[in-house]
């Protein structure tokens, strides 16, 4: 889920478990559905300091990763323990 600050200063976005999230004017960053509805970063969605962005991108992206990496890793288990250096 990604969120974005509106504002035109830098935010701390307040997360649970008391962590934090810096985000400068313009800038987008990661949270969790569950982060999401922390009652102080609600407030923040609330007062539009922050945007929510559209949340099924996220899904579709982790999915597709996670099959190029399974792909790289079948080419480079041809191998068999020999690192190859130098020129190519």
């Amino acid at each position: 889920m990604e969120i974005k600050n509106t504002n035109k200063r830098p935010l701390r976005v307040p997360l649970p478990a008391g962590k934090r999230l810096f985000l400068k004017p313009g800038e987008k960053g990661q949270i969790t559905p569950k982060a999401a509805e922390h009652p102080p970063l609600k407030k923040l969605i609330d007062e539009g300091s922050i945007e929510l962005l559209d949340l099924g991108r996220g899904n579709s992206k982790s999915s597709g990763g996670s099959g190029g990496i399974s792909g790289s890793q079948d080419s480079g288990g041809s191998g068999a323990g020999i690192r190859k250096t130098g020129d190519r």
